[in-house]
């Protein structure tokens, strides 16, 4: 029956059997502002890692479209061997022995997943955004075959630095599972 923020509050004075009786804080909690929902999302991707109610780039769809960026689901309706641009949260990097220097990422949205093929030389070019960006825009070239959809990427770059009001609304630190 309390808010998110009034329940922390509360778990930082809960009197537990290892505390001298009486010892704990029995104020009532400030009056503490509610969380927006992006602080909701992020707040639980800090605690847990995932988010039941949001994805993070859901907070950001409304810029994203307005600029043209497609949503993963949406690139079931762009057409092949077209550049186009993507974002989302990076949640592998792969970098197999037997790929001779390419780099595979793996990008998440609020729709879905989808790989990323990094040539060596991109990789050398962006090799500072790929390895620790969190939350990205990639351009390059679609590609589909066999029911496999993939993007060739030609570009990355950071959603905070392509769009400043995003800075707090994408986890600063995402970890991904990176393999090499």
């Amino acid at each position: 029956g309390v808010s998110r923020r009034q329940a922390l509050w509360n778990a930082g004075y809960v009197e537990s059997p290892d505390q001298l009786e009486g010892t704990s804080v029995t104020l009532a909690p400030p009056m503490l502002p509610g969380m927006s929902d992006v602080e909701l999302t992020l707040a639980d991707l800090w605690a847990t890692r995932i988010s039941p109610e949001m994805h993070p780039i859901e907070h950001l769809r409304p810029l994203l479209e307005h600029e043209g960026i497609y949503s993963i689901a949406g690139l079931a309706d762009a057409e092949p061997r077209r550049r186009v641009k993507v974002a989302g949260l990076i949640t592998h990097r792969q970098r197999p022995a037997t790929a001779v220097g390419v780099t595979f990422l793996n990008l998440e949205d609020e729709t879905g997943m989808l790989n990323i093929v990094c040539s060596e030389a991109l990789w050398r070019r962006y090799r500072r955004i790929g390895r620790n960006a969190a939350g990205m825009i990639i351009r390059g070239i679609l590609e589909r075959n066999e029911g496999v959809t993939n993007l060739i990427a030609d570009k990355l770059m950071r959603i905070e630095e392509v769009y400043p009001e995003t800075v707090g609304k994408v986890p600063p630190r995402h970890a991904s599972r990176d393999f090499r």
